[in-house]
C-alpha cells in the first residue's frame, strides 16, 4: 500500500505551502492532520499535517513510536516507507481516518495519555 495517495500528498503539500509562509509569525496554523500512518505490528504512529515545500521528502506531524513519549516533529518520508515492525510488516495508512481535532488538540491528548488515541 502507498503511503500517500495523489490527494493526500497533494494537501499535505498545500498545507506545507501555506505554513511556510507564515512560519515563525503569530498566524502559524494548526493544521487538521490529513493522514494517520501506524505500524500493524509494533505500537507506533503518525498524524501528519504538512510536507515540507523546500523538501518534499520531510514531513511533520504528531509522532508517538510507541515508548510513551508522543511529539510533535519532523519524519523523514524514505524512512517510513522503509520501516518494518517487530514481523516484518510495514507501515500502512489508516484508512478510516478522519481528524476531528487540530494536531496541537491531539499533541495534548497524547501527551497526557502517553500515546495517541486517534
Amino acid at each position: 500500500m502507498k503511503l500517500f495517495t495523489k490527494p493526500i500528498y497533494s494537501k499535505l503539500v498545500a498545507n506545507g505551502q501555506k505554513q511556510e509562509a507564515v512560519r515563525g509569525t503569530p498566524d502559524e496554523i494548526d493544521f487538521y492532520p490529513v493522514v494517520k500512518l501506524f505500524t500493524p505490528d509494533a505500537a507506533a504512529t503518525w498524524l501528519l499535517s504538512e510536507i515540507d515545500p523546500e523538501n518534499p521528502d520531510i514531513a511533520f506531524g504528531l509522532c508517538d513510536l510507541g515508548v510513551q513519549c508522543p511529539e510533535l516533529g519532523s519524519v523523514y518520508i524514505p524512512e517510513l516507507e522503509a520501516l518494518r515492525g517487530k514481523l516484518g510488516l510495514p507501515v500502512e495508512r489508516d484508512l478510516s481516518f478522519t481528524a476531528d481535532k487540530t494536531l496541537s488538540e491531539y499533541a495534548t491528548e497524547a501527551r497526557v495519555k502517553g500515546c495517541i488515541a486517534a
